[in-house]
């Protein structure tokens, strides 16, 4: 069972991800990366991290999947929040543009996720990754598959 269906079973996708936060709970990725669903409205959803030293390359810097992981969630999230209880989704397709470097120093950071459109069968969203002082790290477009359970 998966830890929407396990928190909010049988409530419409804004609402599970309303009982996930509520409770605390975090699926694995995010006890991993260190980051939280912070905030979701309707096609909304915003993720908040703090890079470290967990998430660095080798090069000296936070490594590119950390952004593109939240900016995946904030996407994918944002599209939760538009579903039904019998909907679910996955992501089809994500294209990530890296404008600044990020490192340890630069402080939380928020992946701002919105719907842009959604239909039976599939959803666009894009997602904006910035820092405490409103700059844009990373942003991405994303493709997902909307599916009945």
């Amino acid at each position: 069972m998966s830890l929407v269906d396990e928190t909010g079973a049988g409530l419409s996708g804004i609402e599970q991800l309303r009982a996930l936060i509520a409770a605390g709970r975090r699926p694995g990725i995010a006890i991993a990366l260190d980051f939280n669903l912070a905030e979701v409205g309707d096609g909304t959803a915003v993720f908040v991290g703090i890079p470290g030293q967990h998430a660095y390359n080798p090069i000296g810097m936070i490594h590119g999947g950390y952004a593109a992981t939240l900016l995946d969630s904030a996407c994918g999230c944002a599209v939760h929040t538009r579903l039904s209880a019998q909907q679910l989704y996955t992501t089809l397709e994500i294209k990530v543009a890296y404008h600044k470097a990020i490192t340890d120093q630069s402080g939380p950071m928020r992946a701002e996720g919105h719907v842009v459109s959604i239909g039976r069968r599939a959803a666009f969203a894009e997602a904006r990754l910035i820092d405490a002082s409103g700059r844009l790290h990373a942003s991405a477009t994303s493709t997902l598959l909307v599916m009945e359970r």
